[in-house]
């Protein structure tokens, strides 16, 4: 049990994540996360204001966890060609396993995100700001040919959706899936290299 005066954001967050997993997002409420917590549901409301404020913040977190990992690799200083194809595996390896260890929770989080395009939007952002960063220094590098950094940088990022875009999370167990996801990063880095 948590008293009110120590309760954090984050402790709210964690328990919010698993009201979602056990009972949805549409019967999920405030006061369901209060019970878990051993608070009143005003404590909750003291760091959330609103019940889409927590849902917002617990999509933001799951969509944030991804950036810290991923920005290490994207300025690790490797050859741009071995940072991008770890990046790109890195975030199909945190995707998938999202999906696949807690299932409840990911369909969850498919439909918050539903909800909050433009944090979505943001997280797209950040992801392709890194993608365009490996994609300059190869091009510095003369790893890569010269193109416009941020148009290729999305091309990369559209072209290996599957592998990331929970739309396709049922097809991340399936056979074959890591060859299918190599045979694409094949055409992606045949696309950048430098003749």
């Amino acid at each position: 049990m948590t008293t009110d005066t120590a309760l954090t954001a984050e402790q709210i967050l964690i328990a919010a994540e698993d009201v979602l997993r056990r009972f949805g997002p549409a019967k999920a409420s405030v006061v369901d996360v209060a019970r878990v917590l051993g608070v009143s549901h005003s404590s909750v409301y003291r760091h959330f204001p609103s019940k889409a404020a927590l849902r917002e913040a617990v999509t933001r977190r799951w969509l944030d966890q991804a950036h810290f990992e991923l920005a290490a690799i994207s300025t690790d200083g490797n050859p741009a060609s071995e940072r991008l194809h770890h990046w790109l595996t890195t975030l199909f390896a945190a995707k998938r396993k999202k999906a696949l260890d807690d299932p409840e929770l990911f369909a969850t989080y498919v439909v918050l995100v539903e909800e909050n395009s433009a944090l979505v939007a943001a997280h797209i952002d950040t992801l392709v700001d890194q993608i365009s960063e490996i994609v300059a220094d190869g091009t510095e590098r003369k790893e890569f040919k010269l193109a416009h950094i941020r148009n290729t940088a999305r091309a990369v990022f559209d072209a290996t959706c599957p592998f990331h875009d929970p739309a396709y999370a049922s097809t991340w167990s399936g056979p074959g899936i890591d060859d299918r996801f190599e045979a694409v990063w094949k055409l992606v880095l045949g696309g950048l290299k430098a003749k």
